[in-house]
């Protein structure tokens, strides 16, 4: 065995490469935070210009035109010109080109001299988004020039678009002009599909896209373009007719582009074959696709490489073959013909969507490469099936349309607007309606009646009153993913990412904030406002909303910065009394203590300090009175959401009937550790029943307590925490049970007391009796297969769950706590006082019939709320102060 020394010796030897990985991994990750945040503190260089064309695939698109311009501009050749790519090795011919030009030199994407460019840089231009750790400095100028007029539905108008559009909406609010074509695509792409209208500050400018110049070829310059294809083994006579096939790119997100090398290939040769001598034909693959054309061996005669300039070929091209790609704006310009070949476009409409109708395509809509080549052959012969013949009329319309000044001067009047201060016809500010501007903070999206009550308002509150705004932070696990796809589709959501990150110093200053607030020390207190700051610019650049809301109202962090975010007036939102919050014990701690002190003293900075009923406006007024003055305190109640509460209870409309359609015979559910999720997901899987998940899970929901006539079932929801004080609730069920054996409780609810409310359900025996089921995504399928609602807490916001429970007509039974009357008016339940005995009694009238449960109107109820939370936020200043009426 050795001696405790020696085995101790080993230990150590055992652990030491541990400790090494550990540290290896920790300075990986604080080295490039490090040296993000000491290179923002060098001063901005405003003769420094940064471009990045598609994450560092090339010097390309508008970003190459507008650098090619600069270059030749007499005024400006003072200028330095820093170009990312993503590996400059990889791109010999395009570094070889300005190797004797001092002025231009190259970065590595995600390098440190690439954080060092970014943050220094005075000019900064992407045709796509920098990554989700950049935020543009004060005395920066961003010019965002995108990479396309759109076809295919984008933004908001996608399936999750809100969500997986984070980082472009991001890129759009921090940028200083937003390149376009032309008002259609000012319109329909920024304004309406990422929806930047009323908040973006930035201004749109559209003059042209400068790539296109590029197409305006002579004879020298296409035999130019002609030879570097050759040179880059694109096999290519000087005679050829050049047609370019160049479809967009499949799948459902943006960065994992499907593999279809093998099917574009296919085409091409059919292409080719049926296509007469004097004809070739090119494949020209979009930027996320390349890599895996150029993998295939068979494609290199005719692949497109991705650093020669796209418009450059299409000043070669003499007819342009694509899809739903939206190259065919940019070959506008050209006057040559476009074919369309869409054999998909039915199922491609339906799951992308696209902007035009086929009506409006401005060339010949085909479904074989027959029909393309047959097309394509027509070109030039002025009968049959010529494009300039069939749909020369059309041809030109569109290029009024989406194409009227793409005439070769795009990149010069880009320039003069951005560096000369030129004014320019077209260009102009977003747009803005007459709407309010409402901007929501809501936290971290877990379930709980925090983010519940949230997503009620976003569906109640007037859209067409108010622009309302959304702000969370964004996270994978499905849960809250679940909850963030459920904000109401009329809000604009900014699902933050990349997150606060400090220097080593400047997180000693937040735990400080954290701790202290905003009686830390002045100059470190000053240095976080800075810092904030640049976190909001970060995340929403330089929007300002009339209406700024913490609904979250539990983080210092975010109280902080929202109050010093630009607006009109400010809101924070107190859910329950405060000052219990903060006090109260989890094992011997108090969990809530130094962050709420801390949010506390961000409330002088608020105009409005929000509790959800009269009552508990009241006791925070009373409580936290040190903090801010008392006509600060105000109320408003939640409303609910009482249609989802139903449809998630009893399910939707031909929902039930449309699952046995496609799920036939009886089928045993038995869910383990009432983990109904995994069990919905694991039944879905197996059957294929994607379309049907929701009503799955609510029958997964039902088999967690299976419904007994024989047995009075008593609901509790609510986390497993000490105000809820469920072990008050299991004793006076235990006296229940004890006199009424058919009767059974059940506990809907996750937390830090799980296991010790295990343990007193185990010691009172009641094993057989009491179920506790943990937190589930469908608690009121649950609750509408119980009899009475039970509700113990010692205190509570506003209790959402009474109005729940009331909706599905359930009797209630409650504690007797100062909110309680913003759910529970006389004569519509039982109140009782907070102990054991008077609970149980209270339990035992129920299992009586003697607890009244009178309809609850919804409607009439939210409408009443709505006009509370108006007042509240001083939306309507010419009413009365806020509180909750009576």
């Amino acid at each position: 065995m050795g001696s405790v020394a020696s085995r101790l010796k080993r230990l150590r030897r055992a652990v030491r490469p541990k400790r090494i990985v550990r540290t290896g991994r920790k300075v990986v990750k604080t080295v490039p935070v490090e040296w993000r945040a000491r290179v923002r503190m060098l001063p901005v260089q405003r003769d420094l210009v940064v471009y990045e064309s598609f994450a560092g695939n090339g010097m390309l698109c508008n970003p190459e035109a507008i650098f090619r311009e600069l270059l030749a501009d007499p005024q400006l050749q003072h200028l330095r010109h820093v170009w990312v790519l993503s590996d400059p090795k990889a791109f010999p011919e395009t570094v070889a080109e300005f190797a004797g030009d001092s002025r231009v030199k190259f970065v590595q994407r995600r390098s440190m001299a690439y954080w060092k460019a970014l943050a220094t840089a005075g000019y900064l231009f992407n045709n796509a988004t920098f990554p989700a750790e950049f935020g543009k400095r004060e005395g920066q100028v961003y010019v965002n020039t995108w990479h396309g007029t759109p076809l295919k539905a984008m933004g908001y108008d996608e399936p999750s678009g809100a969500i997986e559009s984070r980082n472009v909406i991001r890129n759009f609010m921090m940028a200083d002009y937003l390149l376009s074509t032309s008002p259609f695509m000012s319109e329909r792409m920024y304004e309406q599909a990422y929806r930047l209208t009323n908040i973006a500050p930035g201004r749109l400018v559209e003059v042209g896209y400068p790539r296109t110049d590029r197409q305006q070829l002579d004879a020298a310059g296409r035999a130019g373009v002609r030879k570097r294809l050759r040179d880059n083994g694109v096999q290519l006579g000087d005679d050829d007719k050049v047609v370019l096939y160049a479809p967009t790119w499949k799948g459902s997100s943006f960065h994992t582009p499907v593999d279809d090398a093998a099917l574009l290939g296919e085409r091409v040769r059919e292409l080719t074959a049926e296509l007469p001598p004097g004809h070739r034909v090119l494949l020209k693959v979009h930027q996320q696709v390349f890599e895996h054309a150029r993998r295939r061996p068979d494609l290199a005669p005719l692949l497109v490489p991705n650093h020669i300039a796209t418009n450059e070929v299409l000043g070669l091209t003499d007819v342009l073959v694509t899809d739903y790609s939206s190259i065919f704006f940019d070959f506008l310009s050209t006057g040559r013909p476009v074919v369309f070949l869409t054999p998909d476009f039915d199922e491609y409409d339906g799951s992308r969507g696209t902007y035009l109708e086929p009506d409006e395509l401005p060339g010949p809509r085909v479904v074989t490469t027959a029909q393309a080549a047959a097309v394509s052959a027509a070109v030039g012969t002025g009968e049959g099936d010529d494009p300039v013949v069939t749909h020369g009329d059309r041809y030109a319309a569109a290029r009024d349309r989406f194409a009227p000044r793409d005439d070769g001067g795009a990149a010069r009047r880009v320039v003069d607007v951005v560096f000369h201060g030129r004014s320019e016809d077209g260009v102009r500010a977003v747009s803005h309606d007459d709407r309010k501007t409402i901007l929501f903070y809501l936290g971290g999206m877990k379930s709980n009646g925090i983010t519940a009550s949230a997503l009620n308002v976003l569906r109640h509150i007037d859209h067409n009153r108010f622009d309302v705004s959304v702000l969370y932070n964004h996270r994978t696990d499905p849960d809250r993913r679940s909850n963030a796809e459920s904000i109401d589709p009329r809000a604009r959501v900014f699902a933050r990412v990349g997150g606060f990150a400090p220097s080593k110093a400047q997180r000693r200053r937040r735990r400080a904030l954290a701790t202290q607030g905003m009686t830390m020390r002045p100059q470190d207190l000053a240095i976080m406002e800075g810092l904030m700051r640049e976190e909001w610019a970060r995340s929403l650049g330089a929007a300002r909303f009339d209406h700024i809301i913490d609904w979250s109202g539990y983080s210092s962090f975010w109280a902080f910065m929202l109050s010093l975010a630009p607006g009109a007036s400010r809101s924070i939102w107190l859910h329950n009394d405060l000052r219990a919050d903060q006090m109260r014990e989890v094992d011997g701690r108090r969990p809530h203590f130094d962050n709420l002190g801390s949010t506390f003293s961000t409330y002088q900075r608020y105009d409005h300090l929000v509790s959800v009923s009269r009552a508990l406006r009241d006791v925070n007024a009373e409580r936290l009175g040190e903090f801010a003055p008392a006509e600060k305190f105000v109320a408003a109640r939640n409303t609910i959401d009482h249609e989802r509460v139903l449809r998630k209870a009893f399910g939707a409309p031909g929902a039930p009937e449309a699952l046995d359609a496609a799920w036939p015979g009886e089928h045993r559910i038995v869910v383990p550790d009432n983990d109904v999720r995994a069990v919905t997901e694991a039944l879905v899987e197996e059957h294929d029943l994607a379309a049907h998940a929701e009503e799955v899970q609510r029958r997964v929901a039902l088999a967690v307590v299976p419904e007994d006539p024989d047995v009075t079932t008593f609901v509790a929801v609510g986390r497993l925490s000490p105000e809820k004080n469920h072990e008050r609730l299991v004793k006076a069920f235990a006296r229940v049970h004890h006199d009424h054996p058919q009767t059974r409780l059940v506990i809907i609810g996750g937390g830090p007391l799980e296991d010790k409310l295990n343990a007193l359900v185990r010691r009172l025996g009641l094993d057989d009796a009491v179920v506790i089921a943990g937190a589930q995504p469908n608690p009121w399928a649950i609750m509408s297969h119980c009899n009475v609602f039970v509700l113990s807490s010692d205190y509570e916001g506003q209790p959402m769950v009474i109005l729940e429970a009331r909706t599905l007509g359930l009797p209630v039974v409650s504690t007797a706590f100062a909110s309680v009357a913003s759910a529970l008016a006389p004569g519509e339940g039982l109140v009782v006082d907070r102990n054991v005995k008077a609970l149980a009694a209270g339990m035992e009238a129920a299992v009586a019939g003697d607890v009244p449960a009178p309809p609850f109107v919804a409607e009439a109820y939210n409408a009443e709320v709505m006009d509370e939370f108006y007042r509240a936020i001083g939306a309507d200043a010419a009413d009365s102060p806020a509180t909750v009426p009576g």
